[in-house]
């Protein structure tokens, strides 16, 4: 069989086919154009469509090919992690953008694959980032990337804050689980694929935004900051949370589609 026939049989839309078809045989979209008259092995197309079907039953694309794209670096994604999204690429827009230069010190809070403490270090060597993650399993996706990459940072396992020490940050990042979790998008697309600890946040979805801000003044050093992503609809929330706290410098950025995405602050006392 051939690419062309191959790709006409899919359970699944057309970019999608394409992609995974082409990440299966290791080469680039453009090559199923060239070659889509060729002949394919049958452990080739048996591969496709297995995975082709494993999509249409809702396995997230990512996770069938073992990686997601974020910032610069291709990072390995397993069934224990969040699929890291462009929007959360404004996180680490605004925490290089507030960062001296030197070495400071950058704490990532559920760390998950690591996405957000690996693209800061990945811009920034001098740095010294950790990242935290209640998951053993999720740690270990974020060791294996920091292997691969060969970007150091440390990985410590535990709720928050709980593993770090205090007074010791010049910033904390994270993009906590935001979800409520009676919301219906917990059922579209990749996300009932993905864990669930990653998501929900909690009946209201902010009860994990407001731990992380209401603990974050103990371990801020004085002018650090905090940043967190949250949902579209909960800008307003998280900027009450922050002021209410005793930050200052607070503000909402959107993403790219225009949606309030991250809100942060600075810590000056």
């Amino acid at each position: 069989m051939t690419p062309k026939e191959l790709l006409a049989r899919s359970p699944i839309e057309q970019y999608e086919a394409e992609v995974l078809l082409a990440h299966i045989l290791g080469v680039q979209r453009s090559w199923l154009l060239s070659h889509g008259d060729e002949d394919l092995s049958t452990e080739d197309e048996h591969a496709f469509m297995t995975h082709a079907r494993a999509r249409a039953s809702g396995e997230p694309l990512a996770y069938l090919m073992g990686y997601r794209d974020f910032w610069s670096l291709r990072l390995i994604v397993d069934q224990h992690v969040l699929i890291p999204r462009r929007e959360t690429e404004h996180l680490v827009e605004w925490a290089l953008e507030c960062l001296d230069a030197g070495d400071q010190k950058v704490l990532d809070l559920g760390t998950g694959s690591g996405a957000i403490a690996l693209a800061c270090k990945s811009e920034r060597p001098e740095l010294s980032v950790t990242g935290t993650d209640q998951s053993e399993e999720a740690l270990a996706c974020a060791q294996r990337n920091s292997e691969a990459l060969g970007l150091e940072v440390r990985w410590k396992r535990g709720s928050w804050f709980e593993p770090v020490d205090a007074r010791d940050w010049d910033m904390v990042v994270s993009n906590p689980p935001y979800i409520a979790a009676s919301d219906e998008h917990l059922v579209q697309g990749d996300l009932p694929a993905e864990p669930e600890s990653a998501l929900i946040g909690g009946e209201t979805g902010l009860e994990m935004l407001e731990h992380i801000v209401t603990e974050a003044p103990g371990h801020l050093r004085p002018y650090g900051w905090l940043l967190l992503e949250h949902g579209f609809d909960q800008g307003e929330e998280v900027r009450t949370l922050l002021t209410e706290r005793g930050f200052s410098n607070v503000a909402t950025r959107a993403d790219w589609s225009g949606q309030p995405r991250v809100s942060g602050g600075q810590w000056q006392n």
